[in-house]
């Protein structure tokens, strides 16, 4: 067996090249070789040539086709040159090549011989053939859990039932009943308050709120606050931030130049507003996944494909384009396998998975739905943006063509596209031109640019035009050098142009996927080298799981309804366990991002599928499964540590209570915004560039090509909630890095958790954190009675939710006068804390209450929900 794959694959790697002369053996007297006498010397020592491994590279030796085409590297034999075929190198091990196989008996001279003659012979076949074993993807079984069918268990009878609120509780309850483990009480109605209004929308509740909820003596009135926070715009804000993360979303191209994307957000939007609109699952699904390839297919259908197009993008000088389409299909299936299937799916792109039921052919199966796609980017205008710019819009073309037409760059442009065309075609034989093209491929808009510039000028859209132009204009310098492009001064026409287009209204743009007009074929990856095809194949989904319905050639439209399919254990399991996750701190399977044979176990089997059948029944509703939830009574316990249970449960698997849970990077600066009155609660819109650290932007080296720039936004803006903060891949908004935010090259199935001193620094001294302890302090100053007592309740009321203990009340009263002595001892020191100007009294005070409110926004209590 070491011989079956280890001779077919070193057969079949890079082309060797050796002379014709090499020595090698030489072949035995003339005698006619029979065809069956090769066929069965390669069987008898080697099964593996035409067997299961010839998927993988198309070579084997019981059909003549595919032994004279040999594989992905060219001809393994050449008929009458057995001294020039790759085959007899390679069993010969001539000129330094390792003979095969490198382990057990080689062949011996005198066979070696024999497949000379044959070859010299004309490597003729006859009539011969061996029959191969069928090996097809649809073979593959497994007993595994997670790819058994769900079934909706019935919900267990528990003593104690008046515990249980809903199903979800007798699961619990049972499961604890038969450990012998009793549940914990309910949290008081302030912690239940703050901790559903985090979990819903992300943001903690204001003292109005906590007094109405504390004052609601009706026996629903908690299930009415979880209604109105389900109905809550910013419901869409906090559960769009866990879907992006599986997105990889990031608001920049990643690599070396880390261009920003200025339109990423419009995808983000979609994802906002169809949670908010509690869109079913499967439709979300659907428009993600082939939104496009729906009949009449709506805008944001078309926008909801931007899914696929947060794949990094590499603009580097040099690299291969082929390479980088190939790296963003391999990213787009294994993405996809990661998140509707919790498989990683990924490891099988260079070889069959290690322990998953999932063959490389498998991979390149779902592979093949996304290597006849192509990125487009469409006019994707949001409400009261078309009125605008129809009305500027033609003052707009007027100036752009007078601009144009005054730096002569149509009759400049069309001599340099066809030289482009000329260089495109001849490489090598002017290397600034090579330059030239190689920019117009990889720094245009979209990387559209060598396809726009083959195309007739009267085929081109508007856009394209546009797009080529502007590249031409920015990048006139690599064809013809620094010299030729100051005389014709497109520097300044570039600034013009850019200052024209901010002055006129434009309509908001999507980056989105299509289908290509013809299907391309698609290949298998020997050891998933994209430069190496093996067998073909066609659009498929993984054969442990039921089938495609399709009979035709498979679209994404149909792997999307795969995915979303009754049969399909996984992807309800899947998304219900993820949802779990955010409310208790760990999936009822804990490896949210591996549902595979090395993934964890769940801990309540049945509670999964009922939940699971649950979603599917009730129209895949996000927020009905959701409120079943957070009602329950499972979800409503406290979250006080149990010590009887360290050592029987300590991880809290069996939920005999709820967990704590530290929020999240953008959840802690919105609670800091929130408390301090700053936050600004618009919902949707571009990405924002709050404060930062002086020097990050400069890290990265997209420096060098004008991407340093971190121009902070202004007004409401700088306060946007933290979904909305600018995501630069190469340098990332430190905070939320700080706090355990994805780099958004992967999906993110899970955040970890952390807890540093570097975290503990940021709260105490980012622009950000200061700014909001001196608003929190400048709110209880001019909103609370002018008495110590009445505001520093009101302080702890702004930031966690409850009035102070004693012993905080002296502890901080006596922090307070420090300050002030500290303040009062040092000129000058008090102004330089407070962000507003004031008499010299005021100042002190506000001074002194920014210190203490930035005390209360490092308590733990604030950045923890309970």
């Amino acid at each position: 067996m070491v011989y079956r794959s280890s001779l077919l694959l070193l057969l079949t790697s890079a082309v060797v090249c050796v002379a014709a002369d090499a020595p090698v053996l030489p072949a035995p007297a003339s005698r006619k070789i029979d065809p069956k006498e090769i066929q069965t010397l390669f069987s008898a020592r080697c099964y593996g040539c035409h067997g299961p491994q010839q998927q993988m590279s198309g070579f084997r030796l019981d059909q003549s086709e595919a032994a004279m085409r040999g594989g992905y590297s060219g001809a393994v034999i050449k008929p009458g040159a057995s001294a020039d075929s790759p085959l007899v190198h390679r069993i010969a091990g001539v000129k330094g090549i390792p003979a095969m196989p490198p382990a057990g008996p080689k062949l011996t001279p005198e066979q070696v011989g024999i497949v000379r003659a044959w070859i010299d012979q004309g490597a003729g076949w006859g009539d011969a053939t061996i029959a191969a074993p069928s090996v097809t993807s649809a073979s593959r079984k497994s007993s595994h859990w997670a790819f058994q069918p769900v079934r909706r268990s019935a919900v267990p009878a528990v003593s104690s039932a008046e515990w249980v609120r809903n199903p979800i509780d007798a699961f619990v309850l049972a499961r604890l009943q038969r450990e012998k483990i009793a549940p914990s009480p309910e949290a008081s109605k302030l912690t239940l308050l703050r901790r559903v209004s985090l979990d819903l929308t992300g943001i903690p509740p204001n003292p109005e709120e906590i007094e109405q909820f504390l004052a609601d003596k009706r026996s629903d009135s908690y299930e009415r606050v979880v209604d109105r926070l389900l109905a809550s715009p910013h419901f869409g804000e906090k559960w769009a931030r866990h879907w992006l993360d599986l997105a990889r979303y990031a608001d920049s191209d990643g690599y070396e130049k880390d261009w920003f994307r200025p339109w990423a957000w419009r995808y983000r939007e979609w994802v906002i507003n169809s949670i908010n609109a509690d869109m079913p699952f499967n439709e979300f699904t659907v428009d993600q996944i082939a939104g496009d390839l729906l009949p009449h297919a709506s805008l944001e259908q078309h926008v909801a494909t931007g899914f696929h197009r947060n794949t990094l993008t590499n603009r580097e000088g040099g690299i291969s384009n082929a390479q980088f389409r190939f790296e963003d299909t391999v990213d787009r299936a294994a993405t996809v396998g990661s998140v509707w299937l919790g498989l990683t799916v990924g490891c099988a792109q260079c070889h069959d998975h290690k322990f998953d039921p999932i063959s490389q052919k498998d991979f390149y199966q779902l592979f093949a739905f996304f290597d006849s796609v192509e990125e487009v980017d469409i006019d994707a205008p949001m409400p009261g943006e078309i009125g605008p710019y129809l009305n500027a819009h033609g003052e707009y073309e007027r100036k752009r063509h007078e601009l144009l037409e005054q730096y002569h760059v149509p009759e400049l442009q069309a001599a340099w596209e066809v030289r482009m065309r000329e260089a495109a075609a001849s490489p090598g034989k002017w290397l600034d031109w090579d330059l030239a093209w190689d920019c117009v491929q990889k720094l245009t808009e979209g990387g559209d640019g060598g396809k726009i510039l083959h195309k007739p000028f009267a085929e081109r859209s508007k856009r394209e035009q546009d797009i080529l132009t502007d590249h031409f204009i920015r990048n006139y310098h690599f064809a013809v050098g620094p010299k030729k492009y100051a005389e014709v001064k497109f520097k300044e026409l570039d600034e013009k142009l850019r200052e024209l287009k901010v002055s006129h209204p434009q309509l908001s743009q999507a980056m989105t996927l299509t289908e290509l007009p013809q299907p391309q074929p698609s290949f298998l990856r020997v050891r998933g080298d994209y430069k190496n095809p093996g067998v073909e194949v066609k659009p498929a989904g993984l054969s442990v799981l039921p089938p495609l319905a399709s009979n035709t050639r498979p679209t994404r439209l149909d792997l999307a309804q795969w995915l979303i399919s009754p049969a399909n254990p996984l992807t309800s399991r899947v998304a219900v366990n993820r949802m779990w996750q955010e409310f208790f701190g760990q999936g009822i399977v804990k490896s949210s991002d591996d549902f595979g044979t090395r993934g964890d176990l769940p801990s309540h089997p049945e509670l999964l599928d009922w939940l699971a059948s649950q979603f599917v029944d009730s129209g895949w509703s996000r927020k009905q499964l959701i409120r079943t939830i957070v009602t329950s009574a499972t979800y409503r316990q406290s979250s006080k540590a149990r010590p009887e249970l360290d050592a029987t449960d300590p991880s809290n698997a069996l939920l005999a209570r709820q967990t704590r849970l530290r929020l999240s990077a953008e959840l802690i600066r919105d609670s800091a915004l929130s408390a301090s009155g700053l936050l600004s609660l618009q919902v949707g819109g571009k990405s924002v560039r709050p404060p930062q650290p002086a020097g990050v932007m400069e890290l990265g080296y997209g420096k060098r090509f004008g991407n340093a720039a971190w121009d902070e936004s202004k007004g409401a803006d700088r306060y946007r909630r933290g979904v909305y903060i600018q995501f630069q891949r190469s340098t990332p908004y430190p905070q939320l890095v700080t706090f355990d935010a994805p780099m958004s090259k992967a999906p993110v199935c899970r955040r970890d958790r952390s807890n540093t001193s570097l975290q503990a620094l940021n709260l105490l001294n980012d622009p950000v954190f200061t700014e909001a302890a001196q608003g929190l302090a400048y709110r209880v100053i001019t909103s609370a009675p002018n008495n110590f007592g009445a505001r520093l309740n009101y302080a702890f009321k702004l930031s966690v939710g409850r009035e102070p203990t004693e012993p905080e009340v002296r502890s901080l009263e006596k922090y307070l006068e420090r300050q002030r002595t500290i303040f009062t001892r040092e000129p000058g020191a008090a102004a330089k804390v407070v962000a507003s100007q004031a008499t010299e009294s005021e100042t002190l005070d506000l001074a002194c209450w920014t210190g203490l409110s930035s005390v209360l926004l490092n308590l733990d209590e604030f950045i923890t929900r309970e």
